[in-house]
């Protein structure tokens, strides 16, 4: 297993960590898009991804390896990088001409982590998810040189509402890992307690407190607001590139949908919407019919 510098743990392996592309929300990298494009996305999903792993999962101390990716990204950067996942990254840094920032902001946004475990507003929340969601989708739009800054604007509002998304579906997980995503003002509004977000015994039946189902409405509620705040980038893409945002739309919704058809009961694991429940989606995304049958 490859060790990053000064890390003093190993760091995940490169095939475990693009294996999880698999269960994502959305195609990390739709084949629709030209095949080095797909490349680029591929290797940005394993940075991301490798960054996740590391501030979720690592043993040992997190931050010193949090650390070493980052100098492992400096590396990359001049074309040195260490581990296999940063290689990967660096002609993608190179022909796209891509900046440090974002990159960077992932990185922080897993250290975040370590020192937060609740957020009292939405807006803290909202400012995390500025570290931990909205670089993904301005790299991917200066990947296809054609970020402005309005262009991004959408873009934040679209991946805050996809992390939105991951943060209902995951409530009992993030629970155990001793993190709760939800808002505490929004729990306290709605009457949930940190116990009603938790997993049910092993064969225990009964539906979730309503205070639970109440306040995950009111979050999905919130996700698609912020979704059809972003919906109008669609407009300002053309071709293969609209097709593959619009996936990522599509697959939000379709987890919102999966959500509020599990009677927002999401105690047991994610609820996930099928391939072909996205692919409906998607269809409904590229042609102006997203609102129908809500």
């Amino acid at each position: 297993m490859m060790l990053l510098a000064g890390a003093p743990a190993a760091s995940p392996a490169a095939g475990a960590v693009m294996a999880r592309a698999r269960g994502e929300n959305f195609p990390v990298a739709s084949r629709v898009l030209p095949r080095r494009a797909r490349a680029h996305l591929l290797a940005v999903y394993g940075f991301a991804r490798l960054v996740d792993e590391v501030g979720d999962a690592a043993g040992g101390d997190r931050l010193a390896q949090l650390d070493a990716i980052e100098a492992d990204l400096d590396r990359a950067f001049a074309g040195r990088a260490a581990h296999p996942l940063l290689v990967r990254l660096q002609p993608t840094l190179r022909e796209c001409s891509l900046p440090r920032g974002p990159f960077a902001r992932l990185i922080e946004a897993n250290r975040v982590d370590q020192r937060a475990a609740r957020y009292e507003t939405w807006e803290q929340l909202r400012a995390y998810c500025s570290l931990s969601a909205d670089p993904v989708g301005e790299i991917v739009l200066r990947v296809f040189g054609v970020a402005t800054p309005a262009r991004v604007a959408l873009s934040d509002s679209i991946c805050t509402a996809l992390q939105l998304a991951e943060h209902c579906q995951d409530v009992a997980e993030d629970l155990r890992a001793g993190r709760i995503y939800l808002p505490a003002q929004d729990m306290r509004r709605f009457g949930c307690r940190e116990q009603d977000l938790a997993a049910p015994a092993p064969g225990a039946r009964g539906a979730p407190a309503p205070a639970l189902q109440k306040l995950l409405a009111f979050e999905v509620a919130r996700a698609r607001e912020l979704m059809d705040a972003g919906r109008p980038l669609l407009a300002e893409l053309h071709g293969r590139l609209r097709v593959a945002v619009a996936a990522f739309v599509a697959g939000g919704e379709a987890a919102l949908d999966a959500i509020e058809r599990a009677g927002y009961d999401v105690r047991h694991g994610p609820p996930r919407a099928s391939r072909a429940r996205r692919a409906v989606a998607l269809a409904a995304e590229l042609t102006g019919r997203h609102h129908a049958g809500r």
